[in-house]
């Protein structure tokens, strides 16, 4: 699933996780997905599972690229705010709301650097799956 054309919120932690929750979807169902598209030995005739291998690792890949590009932007546009508040704080030392400010947006950062430790772990698991039941019948392009 690609991002929501209106833009990510990277302000509220809390819909960037479940922005992330809706977009990993597929990552979350291939089991599934591969249960219900690619036949077993005895059906092998009635499906093409070469096009839907092939489908699926096109989909998995504009999947993982578009939640990379929402992850690393909310995390420049974090970092970018923490600077900024730094910069502030350096300033006027005795604001202690700034100084809140700086450590709410700090923690922020760190989580959404976080995430992206999960998102290799999705993505690890998701290309794990698929190599083993698609690796017969589709084998993706050396330059990916």
């Amino acid at each position: 699933m690609a991002a929501p054309s209106g833009g990510v919120n990277c302000e509220e932690f809390a819909e960037f996780q479940e922005l992330l929750k809706v977009m990993r979807t597929i990552d979350d169902r291939i089991v599934h997905e591969l249960n219900t598209t690619v036949p077993t030995a005895s059906f092998a005739g009635k499906i093409d599972a070469s096009q839907t291998c092939k489908q699926l690792y096109e989909s998995l890949m504009a999947a993982h690229a578009s939640r990379d590009r929402v992850i690393k932007n909310c995390i420049a546009q974090t970092s970018s705010v923490v600077k900024h508040l730094r910069e502030e704080r350096e300033k006027n030392l005795d604001d202690l709301t700034l100084l809140k400010q700086l450590r709410k947006e700090q923690t922020k950062l760190k989580w959404m650097q976080s995430e992206l430790n999960v998102e290799e772990v999705v993505n690890d698991r998701s290309w794990k799956v698929f190599n083993e039941r698609c690796r017969i019948h589709f084998k993706p392009p050396k330059n990916e």
